[in-house]
């Protein structure tokens, strides 16, 4: 269920809170395949089902660790909505890592919580920890502290 908060100063009600956690979407072979097209990362653990089957620890393909992170909008928009605010710039990432991999065709989720607040001028900051997990797996696929700017 998204949450709809009435301004950016919303969210200083919830430092420290979890605030959303999403719908699972699936990861296809298809999908991943398309991304190692996109970004030319060709990595037989990602496109190359016998050999995974045959040579990978997971007995299948994984995803990559950047598909997963680029779901971030897509699941940022599930969680939360933020009125008042003109437009919203991803302004990086501070920390991510991958602890856990994602299989193909099994399916993911997010977790999001508001980290910190800070005014910038013309601008309030916000730095949310993401934790993305798998239904395949009990440790997350990815944790990533992401700095977003709000512009109003």
């Amino acid at each position: 269920m998204t949450l709809i908060l009435e301004s950016p100063q919303s969210l200083k009600d919830f430092i420290g809170r979890e605030i959303a956690v999403t719908d699972w979407i699936p990861i296809t072979q298809e999908q991943i395949d398309r991304f190692a097209e996109l970004t030319k990362d060709q990595q037989w653990i990602h496109i190359d089902r016998e050999r995974a089957q045959r040579d990978s620890p997971y007995g299948t393909t994984i995803a990559h660790g950047f598909l997963t992170l680029s779901l971030l909008s897509h699941f940022m928009s599930q969680a939360l909505q933020i009125r008042g605010v003109r437009m919203t710039i991803n302004y990086g990432l501070n920390r991510v890592r991958f602890p856990a991999p994602v299989l193909a065709n099994s399916r993911i989720r997010a977790r999001f919580a508001v980290q910190s607040i800070r005014e910038v001028p013309g601008t309030l900051e916000a730095i949310f920890n993401i934790t993305i997990e798998t239904d395949a797996n009990e440790k997350p696929c990815c944790v990533a502290e992401w700095v977003l700017r709000c512009c109003s």
